[in-house]
């Protein structure tokens, strides 16, 4: 039986040269974007050799567009958003309004019409958050104020180009397009129409979804079956995304982001970012490898003034007016500059706008190649451009004739810094406050505990260590060393024992006959949620007790009516089988 590869060759080629390239480009010291763009167009019909469905790789990408836009939505922080509002949402509308203006113009100068102008302007205003965390993370600067304002501002940009992606349809008509076929003639019906569906799908997502979507996740969480959260992960993205364009006439990339803005305050946020990143990760390769096979590098000979152009914009261009708008509003020299560094490359959204323009009849299929020549270019640059921020900062405070402007711009910026520390030593704070409520439990959950006084106390506290498991996981198995006891401060694990299984939660211990006559595992103990454990580890805590008399006499004293308590539980369980 013949059977058709053309799935199987797309799928095993582009991950096959994405992964080459982009080992390359990381040797290179370039984000591995770069190859995965360029994997694209080695894969592409712009060049010679095998060449991929292209059809087939934008089903593809459409996938990995949705499963970008459920992880920004995923880790959006609007606590992080807020600590540099004052900042980051002026200049991140200011710099797109001005960048988009600039692009504009570009464009019109070669006599395109406003629409493709507006859609350049826009793809080239806004950078990738992918890039610039992983140039803030190899420079140690993530957790700095110019860090902290830097990703705030490409938080507020992304935040930008989700509405634009709600706008820009309904815009269309007025911008020389074509509005979808099931749009109203009356724009102005069209848009009130089309508001009003986004406004029910917010307000269903998020007064039914926010509830609902973590109680499922929760209940499937407990049957302790990776597969099955997985799934419910995968399908509450694609199910949202897919059912907002269906029935609320809403974007997938929109729907998405909601899907993932749902469960961003949840326990479960980390569990389901990590059992998605991997499909995320795979199919966002697609989605670049995809861009990059609908480009064509013959646009570079073809017309390079125009791509120079393009790049002039993204490198200098929006460059210089977030220089001048961090300068404005009071911030330091060093702060321009490091933004500036920031926002000097294009990346996943450009290309989701490029390829709405063309969908909407805006943008010419010269436009995208542009933006793909400017992606790769600017990316490719970028690990220079915040390799000259200290150097470059260094010259113009020499330079800068505004010197007491930029010393009340540096103690602005200090005293950033100092809220973002004391935000994060409150939230240290917090967490040390409830571990200690947590251990104040623990202690009235062990009555031999109760003859130690305050300081015995705190000693024993220090032996304690954080745990954290997943559902399913196996904590005790019968016949192990006993070499660790668990308390429960968050969860519900099972233990199976002699034909019984007993549900604990929080507040119990278990496993503690590792502190009292150790020996072998009697019982098996698995979680069956997500937990918080407190452990003890048996050798330390037998130090610990040699120096208290009155807790080892107690320990022998519990360790008895332990034994005795097992040893009838064997009988019967043996006289009843």
């Amino acid at each position: 039986m013949h059977h058709e590869p053309t799935l199987i060759a797309t799928l095993a080629v582009g991950f096959v040269l994405a992964f080459g390239l982009g080992m390359v480009a990381h040797r290179l010291r370039l984000p591995p974007l770069v190859g995965y763009l360029v994997a694209g167009i080695l894969f592409g019909p712009s060049s010679p050799g095998f060449v991929g469905d292209v059809d087939l790789a934008g089903q593809f990408a459409e996938v990995g567009v949705i499963l970008l836009m459920f992880g920004v939505g995923l880790h959006f922080s609007v606590s992080d958003l807020l600590a540099v509002r004052g900042i980051a949402v002026p200049g991140a509308v200011g710099q797109i309004v001005l960048a988009t203006a600039l692009g504009a113009a570009v464009a019109m100068s070669w006599g395109w019409t406003l629409g493709a102008g507006v859609v350049l302007g826009l793809a080239l205003s806004v950078a990738s958050t992918v890039v610039l965390l992983r140039a803030l993370d190899q420079r140690n600067e993530l957790e700095t104020a110019n860090g902290r304002i830097a990703v705030g501002w490409l938080i507020v940009e992304d935040l930008a180009m989700v509405l634009t992606l709600v706008v820009l349809p309904l815009a269309a008509p007025m911008l020389g397009g074509h509005a979808s076929p099931d749009a109203s003639e009356n724009p102005i019906l069209a848009l009130a129409v089309t508001l009003a569906k986004v406004a029910a799908f917010v307000s269903l997502i998020m007064i039914v979804g926010r509830r609902a979507i973590p109680w499922l996740l929760g209940h499937v969480a407990r049957t302790g079956s990776r597969e099955l959260f997985t799934l419910a992960v995968l399908a509450t993205a694609l199910g949202i995304a897919f059912g907002s364009a269906e029935f609320f006439g809403v974007s997938f990339a929109l729907g998405a982001f909601f899907a993932g803005l749902v469960l961003s305050g949840s326990e479960l946020s980390h569990r389901a970012a990590a059992e998605s990143l991997p499909l995320q990760d795979a199919f966002a390769v697609l989605f670049f490898v995809s861009v990059g096979m609908l480009f064509d590098p013959s646009v570079v000979v073809r017309d390079p003034g125009a791509v120079l152009a393009v790049l002039l914009v993204i490198l200098l261009g929006k460059s210089l007016v977030a220089f001048a708008i961090v300068l404005v509003l009071g911030y330091p020299i060093t702060t321009a500059v490091t933004v500036s560094a920031s926002l000097a490359q294009i990346g996943e959204f450009s290309f989701i706008l490029v390829g709405l323009g063309m969908h909407l009849g805006l943008l010419p299929t010269e436009g995208r190649d542009l933006v793909l020549a400017g992606a790769l270019l600017s990316i490719t640059l970028n690990p220079v451009a915040f390799a000259s921020v200290e150097p470059l900062a260094g010259w113009l405070r020499k330079r800068w004739p505004l010197t007491l402007v930029d010393a009340a711009g540096t103690r602005r910026l200090a005293a950033l810094q100092q809220t973002l520390d004391d935000a994060k030593r409150a939230a240290a704070a917090a967490a040390a406050a409830r571990l200690s409520l947590q251990i104040q439990r623990l202690m009235g959950a062990i009555p031999m505990f109760a003859r130690l006084d305050g300081a015995q106390r705190e000693e024993l506290l220090g032996l304690f260590k954080p745990r954290f498991a997943s559902p399913g996981e196996r904590l005790i198995r019968v016949g192990d060393e006993a070499d660790r006891a668990f308390f429960i401060s968050s969860g519900a694990v099972e233990v199976a024992v002699h034909g019984e299984r007993i549900p604990l939660g929080p507040g119990e211990l278990f496993g503690e006959m590792a502190l009292l006559s150790g020996g072998r595992r009697t019982a098996d103990v698995t979680a069956i949620d997500y937990c918080e454990l407190l452990v003890i580890e048996e050798r330390e805590f037998r130090q610990f007790a040699q120096r208290c008399p009155e807790l080892h006499a107690e320990i022998d004293s519990v360790a008895a009516q332990r034994d005795e308590m097992h040893r009838r539980r064997s009988e019967k369980f043996s006289e009843s089988g």
